[in-house]
């Protein structure tokens, strides 16, 4: 039985990015492998993400093009936990933030949002931005 988890609303700005840039980044196999994990293999809504020492599984449950992509882990299935990947786009100033959504036992909350932070470092670095 697992723990209860917290929801994480994390925003990261991106400054000047293509939106379009920023979906592929975050949707395609070939996107997320330049920042998320290390290689990411799809078949359908299933998605196979493989880091240096072991490989999760996540399936896609919704999406919407240039606006949000959620996937759950294969451990959360029959759970309301996820994790979301949102673009934000910031009318005012036209500038892109990226709204992750995720959950994290109590004890992992700090532990998450770091690697949250790293992956965002990350995704800056290879955007550009």
């Amino acid at each position: 039985m697992s723990m209860e988890k917290e929801k994480l609303e994390l925003e990261y700005q991106l400054k000047s990015t293509s939106i379009n840039v920023l979906w592929n980044m975050i949707s395609t196999s070939h996107g997320l492998s330049e920042w998320f994990s290390k290689t990411v293999r799809v078949t359908g809504e299933k998605y196979v993400f493989s880091w240096h020492d072991h490989e999760e599984t996540a399936y896609l449950l919704k999406d919407k093009p240039l606006e949000y992509i959620r996937f759950q882990w294969e451990r959360d299935e029959d759970t309301e936990y996820y994790f979301e990947l949102r673009i934000v786009k910031h009318e005012l100033t036209g500038s892109l933030s990226l709204l992750v959504t995720d959950f994290a036992e109590l004890t992992d909350k700090e532990d998450e949002i770091r690697l949250w932070d790293k992956l965002i470092t990350d995704l800056r670095r290879k955007l550009g931005v």
